[in-house]
């Protein structure tokens, strides 16, 4: 716990922290917008099959006038039960009978379907274009769309797998680079493949460098902070998040076709590179891992851009290594992931966290995603969902700040859960309610998941930190690669995913309360701490006394 000491002489909140802070969550603000991509990328429009008669004009020539397109379009496509035409059908020949006032009665053979043999005519008037249009993942195909946001989303579960370990072990500034680097050309590619299956695996790519983007940038931000700051850092990543999404919808308003939507959100993150050459590393993590000449190197730094140049000429390598000495203790020995299943105390944490993440992430994503089937304007329910949210995050720190960590994620994740459930009873034609409740719902989940990653952030050991993170991040991104799989069940009821997504928020936030409050404590820098944070003083000195004596 002595770096906190450290890190408070050279300045916890200074001019540092905060230039460090604002590339970060300009970075967060460009690359969150990529999950949520597809909302607007694959949108499925109005659609309809290919006719000769309509969509041909050398095939049939109307030039008098005579027949309406109205007319032309009866004659060639069935009316489904709303007495729309089909989507997925069209009569083999042309029922001009259709055109008698009373041919819906006359007595002919039923006519003769089939499928769009000739392609599909799309509705251009929201979209030009999309991935469903140009590989036409309708009707039949209707089931693929699914796949790049599954793929997605597993690749962020890889992610959080992969990138965590290398982050503890290569640490945060080169993963995130490389990350950047990552997702900047998967998804500027994807803009120009001619293939899906090659789409899909560029999809996947991204998902596995975004999850660690955001991670590393989390962890670059509360690691330079002191405690009684790091839930204001939080909440304005989780804002700036907000802003990307908000960033978007507006984009996708202003651009109607789908590859120049994904390069304008993809080429300004090659941008994003240029400045990580200034990035400085996790101090708090460079002596946890035995660094200590780099960690006194970033902590002069700090203390000269905070203005603490006094302090700078007495910050010499004893001085950082008397005061971290039993940092620098417990970074010889080098820890693994199997470490955060071996002690009680972080085990339990390790579960109940995992849990909490599965289920929020799951309702979260099942919302965000699904956006289409709650609205008619998907362009406004995307806006004000990232405008409602910023305010919701600063509810959620004034939350956080007087209610503590517990009961804010148990509030939060109620009224989320509670936000869903009552859109079920709202009709379609309600649509102003639905929106007004979308959008609560929309502020409630983003809120709870900030509290959610603070909480877990202040849980978990800085030596294993990342890793830990990683893991409990494999149990959201599970949730998330889960959440589109749900709309399935609509073939059976309607409200059936909505139910799902409503009360699984409502379980996780009582299944908080088993955790123990981290409001205004420092981080645990060793899996030591962690196992006598809930020990009361006498236990904890009469176990390291025993330690002692077993060494000797």
């Amino acid at each position: 716990m002595a770096f906190q000491e450290l890190l408070n002489q050279v300045g916890s909140l200074g001019r540092f922290q905060i230039l460090q802070m604002t590339f970060l969550l300009i970075c967060n603000i460009i690359v969150f917008p990529h999950l949520l991509l597809e909302t607007f990328t694959a949108v499925i429009p109005g659609h309809r099959c290919w006719v000769p008669i309509l969509d041909n004009g050398t095939v049939f020539d109307n030039s008098s006038g005579i027949l309406s397109q109205d007319d032309l379009l009866r004659i060639s496509i069935p009316l489904d039960s709303n007495l729309r035409p089909e989507r997925c059908c069209r009569f083999v020949q042309p029922q001009w009978h259709l055109l008698h006032p009373n041919g819906t009665l006359s007595n002919v053979t039923e006519p003769d379907i089939e499928p769009c043999v000739d392609g599909w005519v799309y509705d251009q008037s929201s979209f030009l274009s999309t991935t469903v249009t140009q590989w036409d993942l309708v009707c039949g195909s209707q089931s693929l769309t699914i796949i790049p946001k599954f793929l997605f989303m597993t690749g962020m579960l890889i992610g959080n797998i992969l990138y965590g370990h290398l982050t503890d072990r290569f640490g945060r500034k080169l993963v995130l680079t490389w990350a950047l680097l990552q997702i900047a050309i998967a998804e500027t590619c994807a803009a120009f493949i001619p293939s899906f299956p090659l789409y899909c695996s560029l999809r996947f790519l991204a998902g596995i460098s975004s999850s660690s983007v955001m991670t590393n940038c989390g962890l670059l931000m509360i690691e330079w902070i002191s405690p009684k700051f790091q839930a204001l850092v939080m909440v304005l990543l989780s804002s700036t998040a907000s802003l990307g999404q908000a960033l978007l919808g507006g984009l996708a308003f202003a651009i109607r076709n789908w590859h120049h939507l994904q390069l304008a959100m993809s080429v300004p993150i090659f941008v994003l590179l240029l400045p990580t050459r200034w990035l400085s590393e996790s101090a708090r993590w460079l002596i946890i891992t035995n660094k200590p000449q780099r960690a006194l190197k970033e902590l002069r730094k700090a203390a000269q851009m905070n203005g603490k140049k006094s302090f700078v000429d007495i910050l010499t390598m004893e001085v950082v290594r008397t005061a971290v000495k039993e940092e620098l203790e417990a970074g010889q020995k080098k820890s693994s992931p199997c470490d955060l299943f071996r002690t009680p105390n972080l085990r339990k944490r390790m579960c109940l966290l995992s849990f909490v993440r599965f289920v929020t992430w799951l309702s979260f994503w099942g919302l965000i995603i699904h956006l289409q089937h709650l609205g008619d304007d998907v362009f406004l329910l995307q806006l004000l969902l990232g405008a409602v949210i910023i305010p919701a995050n600063f509810f959620g720190i004034f939350l956080l700040k007087y209610m503590g960590r517990r009961l804010s994620q148990l509030l939060t994740t109620f009224l989320f859960g509670i936000s869903l459930l009552a859109t079920i009873f709202v009709p379609q034609e309600m649509q102003t309610l639905r929106i007004v409740l979308v959008t609560f719902g929309g502020g409630f989940s983003q809120a709870a998941c900030t509290s959610i990653i603070i909480h877990t952030n202040e849980l978990l050991p800085t030596v294993i930190r990342a890793t830990a993170l990683g893991i409990v991040g494999v149990a959201g991104n599970i949730g998330s690669a889960l959440a589109p799989l749900f709309m399935i069940l609509t073939t059976y009821s309607a409200s059936l995913p909505w139910i799902i997504y409503g009360v699984l928020p409502i379980v996780g936030g009582l299944v908080v309360l088993l955790l123990p409050e981290t409001r205004n404590q420092p981080l645990p820098d060793c899996i030591q701490d962690v196992e006598n944070e809930e020990k009361s003083p006498r236990e904890a000195k009469q176990e390291d006394a025993n330690i002692k004596v077993t060494e000797l």
